[in-house]
């Protein structure tokens, strides 16, 4: 597994609530997310569920290609474009017009080599981020594009 940058302080508070085995199991599939994806930005919402958003523009509900979402008793792996991906293993849940997800409840189901597999096709779907439209990184977690500078996650989008 390489190195992934470490969780964000109020994703590891909102985890704090949940049983250890759950917290873990956002933890590392955000971990496996992040592998595929080391440019993308996540985006943090807390409802009823934690929910991280993944896209390379800072605008997950527009441009964003999956979404990780823990629950009380399993954490799901969504893609935001699901309907479009082929599922050749019928792992998909849901029938809506575009989301589609992955049900998870132990560490040992990410190991499944599709996992990475249908990751790598929704990020295909949205284009990984090219030198004109990655956004530019500082250290103090702002993104910056256009010489504006917010902080990540306070986009209208996020």
């Amino acid at each position: 597994m390489q190195m992934t940058r470490p969780p964000d302080r109020k994703l590891l508070g909102y985890l704090a609530a949940y049983d250890p085995h759950i917290a873990n199991l956002g933890l590392a599939l955000r971990a496996l997310v992040l592998e595929e994806a080391p440019e993308a930005i996540e985006s943090l919402v807390k409802s009823y569920a934690v929910a991280i958003g993944f896209s390379f523009t800072g605008k997950p509900l527009k441009d964003g290609f999956c979404h990780v979402v823990v629950y009380s008793s399993h954490v799901n792996l969504g893609f935001s474009r699901g309907a479009q991906l082929t599922d050749p293993n019928k792992v998909f849940v849901g029938e809506g017009k575009s989301i589609r997800h992955v049900k998870f409840t132990d560490e040992s189901e990410l190991e499944r080599p599709y996992i990475r597999r249908y990751l790598q096709a929704a990020i295909e779907q949205v284009g990984e981020p090219t030198l004109q439209t990655k956004p530019d990184r500082s250290a103090d977690g702002t993104t910056s594009r256009s010489g504006r500078t917010r902080k990540r996650g306070t986009s209208k989008d996020a």
